[in-house]
Parts: C-alpha cells; sequence; structure tokens
C-alpha cells in the first residue's frame, strides 16, 4: 500500500495494528470500503511510530504483537496524543483479566475477535469528523 505523508497529506482516519497479515487487509479493506482513510502496522514498535507521526483519529489495535504488546502501544500512543486518538482494543483475549488490562492501559473499546466488522466501522466512525 503507498501512503502520502508529504506537506498535502490528510491525516487517516484510523490505523489499523495488526500481525496477521489475513487480518490486517481484511480490516483495512473493509474500512476503506466504508470510506476511511487507513494506514497499517505489524508490530507494537511500528504502531508506535507511525501512530505519533501521522496522528491518526482512531487505532485499532491487536493485544498479542511482536516487540510490544498492544497493552504498551496504547499507553505510548495515549501519552503521546492524549484523548485525541480513539484507541480500541481488538483481540482475541477475551478474559475479564484482558478486558481490566485494556481499560487500565488507556483503551477505550475493548471487542473481541472475531468481531462484527459493521459494528467495528461504526466505532471508528463515531470520532468527530469522519
Amino acid at each position: 500500500m503507498m501512503t502520502c505523508e508529504g506537506a498535502g497529506a490528510r491525516r487517516p482516519d484510523v490505523l489499523i495494528v495488526e500481525d496477521n497479515v489475513d487480518g490486517r487487509e481484511t480490516l483495512r479493506e473493509v474500512l476503506a470500503l466504508s470510506g476511511l482513510r487507513v494506514e497499517v502496522a505489524a508490530d507494537g514498535a511500528e504502531a508506535v511510530a507511525k501512530g505519533t507521526r501521522l496522528r491518526p483519529k482512531a487505532a485499532v489495535v491487536d493485544i498479542g504483537l511482536p516487540l510490544l504488546d498492544g497493552f504498551d502501544v496504547c499507553r505510548e500512543l495515549r501519552r503521546a496524543l492524549g484523548r485525541d486518538v480513539l484507541l480500541i482494543a481488538h483481540t482475541a483475549y477475551g478474559t475479564e483479566e484482558c478486558g481490566r488490562r485494556a481499560r487500565d492501559a488507556g483503551f477505550d473499546c475493548f471487542v473481541r475477535k472475531p468481531c462484527d466488522l459493521t459494528e467495528l466501522t461504526r466505532l471508528v466512525r463515531q470520532v468527530p469528523n469522519m
């Protein structure tokens, strides 16, 4: 996927952070087809770098990531972007403990895999100006 990050580039609507290639591409395609500008990252370190540089309006973050887990990604993005980003935990870990850790890390929403893609799109679109 080619991105334009020059002076005229617009802030992405959503950053998808997913290490599974098929899952990442499915989310990218669904959200892009709904008219959203989408960026992707395959690991936690790439997510933090892209997120702080591009300042997306929302981020859909897997928890089980290489390099930095989703909890660390959330804490870093929250520290860098404050409340200017909607952070959605998207994970196969469906335990109450995982949900608590997600809230404690700073996620706004907790969505279990496999998720309803229409509902995920609705959550991302709740951010103003999308």
